[in-house]
Protein backbone atom coordinates (compact mmCIF):
# COMPACT_ATOMS: atom_id res chain seq x y z
CA UNK A 1 0.00 0.00 0.00
CA UNK A 2 1.31 3.71 -0.63
CA UNK A 3 1.61 4.58 2.79
CA UNK A 4 3.70 5.22 5.86
CA UNK A 5 3.53 4.44 9.24
CA UNK A 6 4.54 7.11 11.44
CA UNK A 7 5.27 6.19 15.18
CA UNK A 8 7.17 6.42 18.30
CA UNK A 9 10.67 4.88 17.47
CA UNK A 10 10.87 3.35 21.23
CA UNK A 11 7.36 1.84 21.54
CA UNK A 12 7.89 0.16 18.27
CA UNK A 13 11.78 -1.11 18.99
CA UNK A 14 10.18 -2.34 22.33
CA UNK A 15 7.48 -4.36 20.29
CA UNK A 16 10.30 -5.79 18.17
CA UNK A 17 11.99 -7.31 21.13
CA UNK A 18 9.14 -8.51 22.92
CA UNK A 19 8.58 -9.90 19.77
CA UNK A 20 12.00 -12.00 19.76
CA UNK A 21 11.63 -12.48 23.33
CA UNK A 22 8.49 -14.21 23.39
CA UNK A 23 8.66 -16.03 20.41
CA UNK A 24 9.67 -20.02 20.67
CA UNK A 25 11.19 -19.45 16.82
CA UNK A 26 14.12 -17.50 17.56
CA UNK A 27 17.59 -18.30 19.40
CA UNK A 28 20.71 -15.57 20.25
CA UNK A 29 23.80 -17.14 19.50
CA UNK A 30 25.71 -14.21 20.41
CA UNK A 31 26.61 -10.53 21.13
CA UNK A 32 27.55 -9.47 17.53
CA UNK A 33 29.46 -6.16 18.80
CA UNK A 34 31.06 -7.34 22.12
CA UNK A 35 31.99 -10.70 22.25
CA UNK A 36 35.84 -11.22 21.53
CA UNK A 37 36.15 -7.55 20.37
CA UNK A 38 33.36 -8.00 17.99
CA UNK A 39 35.15 -10.74 16.28
CA UNK A 40 33.60 -13.65 17.42
CA UNK A 41 30.46 -13.86 15.13
CA UNK A 42 33.32 -13.70 12.14
CA UNK A 43 34.94 -16.97 13.87
CA UNK A 44 31.71 -18.50 14.21
CA UNK A 45 30.13 -17.68 10.85
CA UNK A 46 33.13 -19.62 9.03
CA UNK A 47 32.92 -22.22 11.75
CA UNK A 48 29.15 -22.95 10.43
CA UNK A 49 30.39 -22.40 6.69
CA UNK A 50 32.77 -25.03 6.66
CA UNK A 51 31.01 -27.15 8.84
CA UNK A 52 28.21 -26.90 5.47
CA UNK A 53 30.96 -27.75 3.14
CA UNK A 54 32.12 -30.26 4.81
CA UNK A 55 28.64 -32.47 4.77
CA UNK A 56 28.32 -31.34 0.91
CA UNK A 57 31.71 -32.97 0.43
CA UNK A 58 30.61 -35.46 2.18
CA UNK A 59 27.40 -35.93 0.13
CA UNK A 60 29.57 -35.99 -2.66
CA UNK A 61 31.96 -38.33 -1.40
CA UNK A 62 29.21 -40.71 -0.77
CA UNK A 63 27.83 -40.29 -4.44
CA UNK A 64 24.80 -38.62 -3.03
CA UNK A 65 25.24 -35.13 -5.32
CA UNK A 66 27.84 -34.89 -8.64
CA UNK A 67 30.26 -32.99 -8.72
CA UNK A 68 28.45 -30.03 -10.97
CA UNK A 69 25.89 -29.94 -8.22
CA UNK A 70 28.28 -30.03 -5.34
CA UNK A 71 30.13 -27.21 -6.88
CA UNK A 72 26.45 -25.21 -7.55
CA UNK A 73 25.79 -25.82 -3.84
CA UNK A 74 29.15 -25.15 -2.17
CA UNK A 75 29.25 -22.35 -0.07
CA UNK A 76 31.98 -19.15 -0.70
CA UNK A 77 32.67 -17.32 2.23
CA UNK A 78 34.06 -13.94 0.36
CA UNK A 79 30.01 -13.82 -0.75
CA UNK A 80 28.58 -14.26 2.28
CA UNK A 81 26.39 -11.50 4.45
CA UNK A 82 24.88 -11.77 7.46
CA UNK A 83 21.42 -11.26 7.30
CA UNK A 84 19.24 -9.05 9.22
CA UNK A 85 16.35 -8.89 10.45
CA UNK A 86 13.89 -6.25 9.95
CA UNK A 87 10.28 -5.56 11.44
CA UNK A 88 6.89 -3.98 9.21
CA UNK A 89 4.15 -2.88 11.06
CA UNK A 90 0.66 -4.62 10.50
CA UNK A 91 -2.48 -1.80 11.30
CA UNK A 92 -5.17 -3.87 10.41
CA UNK A 93 -6.46 -4.28 13.74
CA UNK A 94 -8.64 -1.41 15.66
CA UNK A 95 -6.67 -0.08 18.19
CA UNK A 96 -3.76 -2.21 17.99
CA UNK A 97 -0.17 -2.80 15.90
CA UNK A 98 1.47 -5.34 15.56
CA UNK A 99 4.81 -6.40 13.86
CA UNK A 100 5.59 -8.83 10.73
CA UNK A 101 9.29 -9.93 10.85
CA UNK A 102 11.71 -10.00 7.46
CA UNK A 103 14.77 -11.45 6.99
CA UNK A 104 16.87 -10.92 4.35
CA UNK A 105 18.01 -13.66 2.62
CA UNK A 106 20.23 -12.76 -0.34
CA UNK A 107 23.85 -13.65 -0.25
CA UNK A 108 23.36 -15.39 2.96
CA UNK A 109 24.87 -18.72 3.66
CA UNK A 110 21.83 -21.03 2.95
CA UNK A 111 20.76 -18.88 -0.55
CA UNK A 112 22.09 -21.30 -2.54
CA UNK A 113 20.96 -24.67 -1.36
CA UNK A 114 17.40 -22.91 -0.60
CA UNK A 115 17.10 -22.09 -4.54
CA UNK A 116 18.20 -25.10 -5.49
CA UNK A 117 16.05 -27.45 -2.90
CA UNK A 118 13.12 -25.07 -4.45
CA UNK A 119 13.20 -25.73 -8.36
CA UNK A 120 13.58 -29.47 -7.22
CA UNK A 121 10.74 -29.34 -4.91
CA UNK A 122 7.93 -27.07 -5.77
CA UNK A 123 6.62 -28.02 -9.15
CA UNK A 124 6.17 -31.09 -8.17
CA UNK A 125 4.62 -30.19 -4.54
CA UNK A 126 2.56 -27.98 -6.71
CA UNK A 127 1.15 -30.87 -9.34
CA UNK A 128 0.19 -32.69 -6.01
CA UNK A 129 -1.61 -29.72 -3.78
CA UNK A 130 -3.29 -28.19 -6.75
CA UNK A 131 -6.49 -29.81 -6.34
CA UNK A 132 -6.72 -28.06 -2.65
CA UNK A 133 -4.12 -25.09 -3.10
CA UNK A 134 -5.03 -21.59 -4.79
CA UNK A 135 -2.87 -19.94 -6.85
CA UNK A 136 -3.47 -16.34 -6.35
CA UNK A 137 -7.08 -14.20 -6.15
CA UNK A 138 -8.70 -15.36 -9.24
CA UNK A 139 -7.74 -18.53 -8.93
CA UNK A 140 -9.46 -19.29 -5.61
CA UNK A 141 -12.99 -17.74 -7.07
CA UNK A 142 -12.15 -19.78 -9.80
CA UNK A 143 -12.36 -22.92 -7.59
CA UNK A 144 -15.38 -21.51 -6.04
CA UNK A 145 -17.43 -20.82 -9.18
CA UNK A 146 -16.67 -24.31 -10.30
CA UNK A 147 -18.25 -25.87 -6.80
CA UNK A 148 -21.30 -23.69 -6.90
CA UNK A 149 -22.36 -23.66 -10.88
CA UNK A 150 -20.51 -26.54 -12.36
CA UNK A 151 -20.40 -29.42 -9.26
CA UNK A 152 -23.76 -27.84 -7.91
CA UNK A 153 -22.65 -28.62 -4.51
CA UNK A 154 -23.90 -25.19 -2.92
CA UNK A 155 -26.77 -25.62 -0.42
CA UNK A 156 -28.96 -23.18 1.28
CA UNK A 157 -27.64 -24.46 4.47
CA UNK A 158 -23.56 -24.47 3.31
CA UNK A 159 -21.85 -22.20 5.99
CA UNK A 160 -18.37 -20.26 4.69
CA UNK A 161 -15.29 -20.55 7.31
CA UNK A 162 -11.69 -19.12 6.69
CA UNK A 163 -8.34 -19.81 8.79
CA UNK A 164 -5.20 -17.86 9.43
CA UNK A 165 -2.67 -19.27 10.19
CA UNK A 166 -0.05 -17.15 12.26
CA UNK A 167 2.82 -18.91 12.55
CA UNK A 168 2.95 -20.13 8.64
CA UNK A 169 6.91 -19.84 8.42
CA UNK A 170 7.58 -21.13 11.98
CA UNK A 171 5.34 -24.48 11.90
CA UNK A 172 7.43 -26.91 13.81
CA UNK A 173 10.80 -27.59 14.63
CA UNK A 174 13.70 -28.74 11.91
CA UNK A 175 13.55 -32.34 12.85
CA UNK A 176 9.96 -32.46 12.22
CA UNK A 177 9.71 -30.19 9.15
CA UNK A 178 12.27 -32.66 7.24
CA UNK A 179 10.14 -36.10 8.26
CA UNK A 180 7.24 -34.40 6.66
CA UNK A 181 8.81 -33.66 3.73
CA UNK A 182 10.04 -37.12 3.44
CA UNK A 183 7.07 -39.03 4.52
CA UNK A 184 4.99 -36.59 1.59
CA UNK A 185 7.83 -37.51 -1.05
CA UNK A 186 7.72 -41.59 0.09
CA UNK A 187 3.92 -41.56 -0.27
CA UNK A 188 3.73 -39.29 -3.69
CA UNK A 189 7.09 -40.91 -5.53
CA UNK A 190 6.77 -44.03 -7.39
CA UNK A 191 10.19 -44.42 -6.95
CA UNK A 192 12.50 -43.32 -4.32
CA UNK A 193 14.10 -40.57 -6.28
CA UNK A 194 12.95 -37.35 -7.49
CA UNK A 195 14.57 -36.33 -10.89
CA UNK A 196 17.91 -38.28 -9.68
CA UNK A 197 18.10 -37.29 -6.07
CA UNK A 198 17.00 -39.60 -3.46
CA UNK A 199 14.67 -38.96 -0.71
CA UNK A 200 17.46 -39.67 1.77
CA UNK A 201 19.51 -36.91 0.30
CA UNK A 202 17.10 -34.48 -0.27
CA UNK A 203 16.42 -34.82 3.82
CA UNK A 204 19.85 -34.35 3.96
CA UNK A 205 19.95 -30.79 1.83
CA UNK A 206 16.93 -29.51 4.12
CA UNK A 207 19.12 -30.20 7.04
CA UNK A 208 21.72 -28.29 5.96
CA UNK A 209 19.48 -25.75 5.18
CA UNK A 210 16.93 -25.34 8.15
CA UNK A 211 19.84 -25.50 10.74
CA UNK A 212 21.83 -23.03 9.06
CA UNK A 213 20.02 -19.79 9.14
CA UNK A 214 21.22 -16.85 10.93
CA UNK A 215 20.07 -13.13 10.80
CA UNK A 216 21.23 -10.25 13.23
CA UNK A 217 19.17 -7.74 14.80
CA UNK A 218 20.41 -4.37 16.77
CA UNK A 219 23.62 -6.16 18.44
CA UNK A 220 22.63 -10.05 18.88
CA UNK A 221 22.98 -12.64 16.13
CA UNK A 222 20.26 -15.29 16.43
CA UNK A 223 19.16 -18.40 14.83
CA UNK A 224 16.21 -20.18 13.64
CA UNK A 225 15.00 -22.64 15.74
CA UNK A 226 11.67 -23.58 13.52
CA UNK A 227 11.08 -22.88 9.46
CA UNK A 228 13.02 -20.57 7.33
CA UNK A 229 13.28 -16.77 6.71
CA UNK A 230 10.29 -15.78 4.74
CA UNK A 231 11.79 -14.22 2.05
CA UNK A 232 13.03 -17.88 0.37
CA UNK A 233 10.89 -19.15 -1.75
CA UNK A 234 11.50 -22.72 0.11
CA UNK A 235 10.22 -21.21 2.71
CA UNK A 236 6.40 -21.15 0.86
CA UNK A 237 6.93 -24.42 -0.58
CA UNK A 238 8.07 -25.64 2.68
CA UNK A 239 4.88 -24.81 4.89
CA UNK A 240 2.62 -26.35 2.19
CA UNK A 241 3.98 -29.80 2.22
CA UNK A 242 3.85 -29.66 6.09
CA UNK A 243 -0.08 -28.47 5.85
CA UNK A 244 -0.93 -30.81 3.23
CA UNK A 245 0.08 -33.22 5.28
CA UNK A 246 -1.87 -32.29 8.23
CA UNK A 247 -5.12 -31.44 6.68
CA UNK A 248 -5.41 -34.71 4.63
CA UNK A 249 -7.97 -35.59 8.06
CA UNK A 250 -9.79 -32.10 6.88
CA UNK A 251 -10.14 -33.26 3.60
CA UNK A 252 -11.06 -37.18 3.84
CA UNK A 253 -14.30 -35.61 5.92
CA UNK A 254 -14.47 -32.81 3.79
CA UNK A 255 -14.59 -35.11 0.59
CA UNK A 256 -17.28 -37.51 1.73
CA UNK A 257 -19.84 -34.60 2.42
CA UNK A 258 -19.20 -32.74 -1.16
CA UNK A 259 -17.74 -29.27 0.66
CA UNK A 260 -15.61 -27.14 -0.45
CA UNK A 261 -11.72 -26.58 0.63
CA UNK A 262 -9.12 -24.15 -0.77
CA UNK A 263 -6.01 -22.99 0.59
CA UNK A 264 -3.74 -20.09 -0.30
CA UNK A 265 -0.45 -20.01 1.83
CA UNK A 266 -1.50 -19.51 5.22
CA UNK A 267 -5.03 -18.79 4.53
CA UNK A 268 -7.82 -21.31 4.13
CA UNK A 269 -11.54 -21.38 3.25
CA UNK A 270 -14.10 -23.97 4.21
CA UNK A 271 -17.16 -24.26 3.16
CA UNK A 272 -22.52 -17.39 5.92
CA UNK A 273 -20.84 -14.79 4.54
CA UNK A 274 -17.13 -14.28 5.41
CA UNK A 275 -14.05 -12.54 4.25
CA UNK A 276 -11.18 -14.29 2.18
CA UNK A 277 -7.65 -13.49 0.12
CA UNK A 278 -9.94 -9.58 0.04
CA UNK A 279 -12.90 -10.74 -1.15
CA UNK A 280 -16.49 -11.32 0.73
CA UNK A 281 -18.17 -14.43 0.57
CA UNK A 282 -22.00 -14.85 1.16
CA UNK A 283 -24.29 -17.64 0.39
CA UNK A 284 -27.91 -16.25 0.29
CA UNK A 285 -30.14 -19.39 0.20
CA UNK A 286 -28.43 -21.28 -1.92
CA UNK A 287 -27.69 -18.43 -3.95
CA UNK A 288 -23.45 -17.66 -4.38
CA UNK A 289 -22.61 -14.07 -3.84
CA UNK A 290 -19.17 -12.62 -3.94
CA UNK A 291 -18.04 -8.82 -3.99
CA UNK A 292 -14.24 -7.49 -3.33
CA UNK A 293 -13.39 -6.60 0.24
CA UNK A 294 -12.10 -3.32 1.62
CA UNK A 295 -11.27 -4.26 5.24
CA UNK A 296 -12.62 -1.47 7.50
CA UNK A 297 -9.47 -0.21 9.24
CA UNK A 298 -6.81 0.83 6.31
CA UNK A 299 -6.77 3.58 4.37
CA UNK A 300 -9.10 3.73 1.46
CA UNK A 301 -7.97 5.01 -2.13
CA UNK A 302 -4.38 4.34 -1.77
CA UNK A 303 -2.14 2.63 -4.42
CA UNK A 304 0.10 -0.12 -3.75
CA UNK A 305 4.21 1.16 -3.09
CA UNK A 306 5.71 0.07 -5.89
CA UNK A 307 9.63 0.19 -6.41
CA UNK A 308 10.96 1.69 -10.01
CA UNK A 309 8.68 3.53 -12.87
CA UNK A 310 5.61 4.22 -10.66
CA UNK A 311 3.31 5.14 -13.83
CA UNK A 312 4.72 2.06 -15.40
CA UNK A 313 3.64 -0.51 -12.52
CA UNK A 314 0.60 1.48 -11.23
CA UNK A 315 -0.83 0.79 -14.66
CA UNK A 316 -0.16 -2.71 -14.25
CA UNK A 317 -1.81 -2.53 -11.02
CA UNK A 318 -5.17 -1.23 -12.61
CA UNK A 319 -5.09 -3.39 -15.32
CA UNK A 320 -4.94 -6.45 -12.53
CA UNK A 321 -7.13 -4.86 -10.08
CA UNK A 322 -10.03 -4.28 -13.05
CA UNK A 323 -9.35 -8.37 -13.24
CA UNK A 324 -9.82 -9.07 -9.47
CA UNK A 325 -12.66 -7.16 -9.81
CA UNK A 326 -14.56 -8.82 -12.47
CA UNK A 327 -13.37 -12.41 -11.39
CA UNK A 328 -14.12 -11.54 -7.36
CA UNK A 329 -17.81 -9.73 -8.03
CA UNK A 330 -20.60 -12.02 -9.17
CA UNK A 331 -22.98 -9.28 -9.59
CA UNK A 332 -22.62 -6.10 -12.44
CA UNK A 333 -23.76 -4.00 -9.78
CA UNK A 334 -20.72 -4.83 -7.39
CA UNK A 335 -18.24 -4.75 -10.24
CA UNK A 336 -19.27 -1.23 -11.61
CA UNK A 337 -19.13 0.03 -8.17
CA UNK A 338 -15.55 -1.49 -8.15
CA UNK A 339 -14.80 0.11 -11.29
CA UNK A 340 -15.35 3.33 -10.01
CA UNK A 341 -13.85 3.06 -7.02
CA UNK A 342 -10.73 2.05 -8.84
CA UNK A 343 -10.83 5.02 -11.11
CA UNK A 344 -11.56 7.37 -8.17
CA UNK A 345 -8.42 6.03 -6.67
CA UNK A 346 -6.07 6.73 -9.42
CA UNK A 347 -7.96 10.35 -9.86
CA UNK A 348 -6.96 11.01 -6.17
CA UNK A 349 -3.77 9.91 -6.37
CA UNK A 350 -2.47 12.82 -9.07
CA UNK A 351 -3.18 10.63 -12.65
CA UNK A 352 -4.96 12.11 -15.19
CA UNK A 353 -8.67 11.43 -17.03
CA UNK A 354 -6.48 10.46 -19.84
CA UNK A 355 -4.42 7.95 -17.86
CA UNK A 356 -7.74 6.12 -16.10
CA UNK A 357 -10.08 6.27 -19.45
CA UNK A 358 -6.88 4.50 -21.88
CA UNK A 359 -6.60 1.41 -18.76
CA UNK A 360 -10.97 1.40 -18.65
CA UNK A 361 -11.08 1.45 -22.26
CA UNK A 362 -8.08 -1.11 -22.91
CA UNK A 363 -9.31 -3.72 -20.16
CA UNK A 364 -13.46 -3.85 -22.03
CA UNK A 365 -11.74 -3.97 -25.45
CA UNK A 366 -9.50 -6.63 -24.83
CA UNK A 367 -12.93 -9.20 -25.28
CA UNK A 368 -14.33 -6.89 -27.57
CA UNK A 369 -17.17 -5.11 -24.75
CA UNK A 370 -16.71 -1.49 -24.58
CA UNK A 371 -20.24 -0.97 -24.16
CA UNK A 372 -20.31 -3.73 -20.95
CA UNK A 373 -19.47 -0.36 -19.28
CA UNK A 374 -22.22 1.29 -19.56
CA UNK A 375 -24.86 -1.95 -19.69
CA UNK A 376 -26.49 -3.52 -16.64
CA UNK A 377 -27.05 -6.75 -18.10
CA UNK A 378 -26.61 -9.84 -15.76
CA UNK A 379 -26.46 -11.97 -18.25
CA UNK A 380 -24.20 -10.26 -20.39
CA UNK A 381 -21.64 -9.57 -17.80
CA UNK A 382 -21.54 -13.76 -16.81
CA UNK A 383 -20.34 -14.00 -19.98
CA UNK A 384 -17.78 -11.16 -19.87
CA UNK A 385 -16.86 -12.77 -16.30
CA UNK A 386 -16.17 -16.08 -17.64
CA UNK A 387 -13.81 -15.04 -20.62
CA UNK A 388 -11.34 -13.40 -17.94
CA UNK A 389 -11.69 -16.76 -16.03
CA UNK A 390 -10.08 -18.82 -19.56
CA UNK A 391 -7.66 -15.39 -19.59
CA UNK A 392 -6.75 -16.00 -16.27
CA UNK A 393 -5.90 -20.34 -17.30
CA UNK A 394 -4.32 -19.04 -20.07
CA UNK A 395 -2.19 -16.73 -17.99
CA UNK A 396 -1.06 -19.70 -15.34
CA UNK A 397 -0.15 -21.77 -18.35
CA UNK A 398 2.00 -18.99 -19.37
CA UNK A 399 3.82 -18.56 -15.97
CA UNK A 400 4.48 -22.10 -15.39
CA UNK A 401 6.53 -21.86 -19.16
CA UNK A 402 7.99 -18.92 -17.42
CA UNK A 403 8.80 -20.39 -14.28
CA UNK A 404 10.36 -23.68 -16.26
CA UNK A 405 12.91 -20.95 -18.29
CA UNK A 406 13.72 -19.55 -15.11
CA UNK A 407 13.95 -23.00 -13.03
CA UNK A 408 16.30 -24.09 -15.97
CA UNK A 409 18.31 -20.72 -15.98
CA UNK A 410 16.97 -19.86 -19.51
CA UNK A 411 15.15 -16.87 -18.30
CA UNK A 412 17.58 -13.27 -18.42
CA UNK A 413 16.18 -10.53 -16.80
CA UNK A 414 17.39 -6.73 -18.33
CA UNK A 415 16.94 -3.18 -16.67
CA UNK A 416 17.25 0.08 -18.29
CA UNK A 417 16.54 3.46 -16.74
CA UNK A 418 13.43 5.07 -18.21
CA UNK A 419 12.73 8.78 -17.58
CA UNK A 420 12.15 9.87 -21.51
CA UNK A 421 11.04 8.30 -24.81
CA UNK A 422 8.59 5.35 -25.78
CA UNK A 423 9.03 2.46 -23.75
CA UNK A 424 6.88 -0.24 -26.33
CA UNK A 425 9.14 0.94 -29.01
CA UNK A 426 12.77 0.46 -27.58
CA UNK A 427 11.34 -3.14 -26.21
CA UNK A 428 10.22 -3.96 -29.55
CA UNK A 429 13.31 -2.68 -31.28
CA UNK A 430 15.56 -4.73 -28.48
CA UNK A 431 13.83 -8.14 -28.92
CA UNK A 432 14.11 -7.83 -32.77
CA UNK A 433 17.95 -6.77 -32.76
CA UNK A 434 17.88 -9.65 -30.43
CA UNK A 435 16.24 -12.72 -32.48
CA UNK A 436 18.44 -11.09 -35.01
CA UNK A 437 21.24 -11.44 -33.56
CA UNK A 438 21.07 -15.20 -31.79
CA UNK A 439 18.32 -16.54 -34.14
CA UNK A 440 20.68 -19.63 -34.68
CA UNK A 441 22.69 -19.48 -31.88
CA UNK A 442 23.11 -22.89 -30.13
CA UNK A 443 21.85 -21.33 -25.99
CA UNK A 444 20.48 -18.02 -27.01
CA UNK A 445 17.78 -18.21 -29.80
CA UNK A 446 13.98 -17.57 -29.26
CA UNK A 447 13.19 -20.95 -28.02
CA UNK A 448 16.00 -21.50 -25.56
CA UNK A 449 15.99 -18.36 -23.85
CA UNK A 450 13.12 -15.38 -22.11
CA UNK A 451 14.68 -11.91 -21.73
CA UNK A 452 12.68 -10.09 -19.49
CA UNK A 453 12.93 -6.06 -19.89
CA UNK A 454 12.62 -4.17 -16.57
CA UNK A 455 12.22 -0.64 -16.53
CA UNK A 456 14.04 1.58 -13.52
CA UNK A 457 13.34 4.95 -12.54
CA UNK A 458 15.49 7.25 -10.13
CA UNK A 459 12.98 9.21 -8.68
CA UNK A 460 11.87 7.01 -5.77
CA UNK A 461 10.39 7.47 -2.64
CA UNK A 462 12.98 5.04 -1.06
CA UNK A 463 15.96 6.97 -1.76
CA UNK A 464 14.81 10.01 -0.71
CA UNK A 465 13.13 8.14 2.73
CA UNK A 466 14.69 4.57 3.64
CA UNK A 467 18.13 3.64 4.79
CA UNK A 468 19.41 0.29 4.02
CA UNK A 469 20.98 -1.37 7.00
CA UNK A 470 24.83 -1.70 6.45
CA UNK A 471 25.92 -5.14 5.32
CA UNK A 472 27.87 -7.66 7.09
CA UNK A 473 30.54 -9.99 5.37
CA UNK A 474 32.63 -12.20 6.47
CA UNK A 475 36.53 -10.76 6.38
Amino acid sequence: MNSFYLGNLQEFETKAYDYLSKSDAYKVLLNKDKDNGGQQWQIELKQMVKSMNLLLESLKNHKAVNIDLFNRLLVDTSKVKLPYLYFLPDVSKENEISLVPYITSKHSTTWRISKYLNELLRPFVDKNLSRTTFRDEPDSMQKLNDYVYVERHLRATTLFCSIKIVNYYTLDIHKNMIDTVGYFLEDNLIINKLEQVTIQTIKNLLHIFLYNNVFYYKDKIYTLMKGSPNTMPLSDTLPNIFLFTWQKKILKEIKSKNEFFGRYKDQKLIGTNVPFLNAFVKNQNGELSTRVYHHPILPRYTLPYVVGHSKLAHGDWFRSALIRAVCYCSSIENFNLERIYLELTYLANGYSIFFVENNVQHFFGYFHADTMRYLKNQTMYDKFRHDWFGYMRMQYELSDKLQTFNDNDCLIHLNYLYEFGPKCQFNRQFHCLLSESFNQHANLSKDKVKVQLTTKHQHWLNSLLAREKSTCSIQ
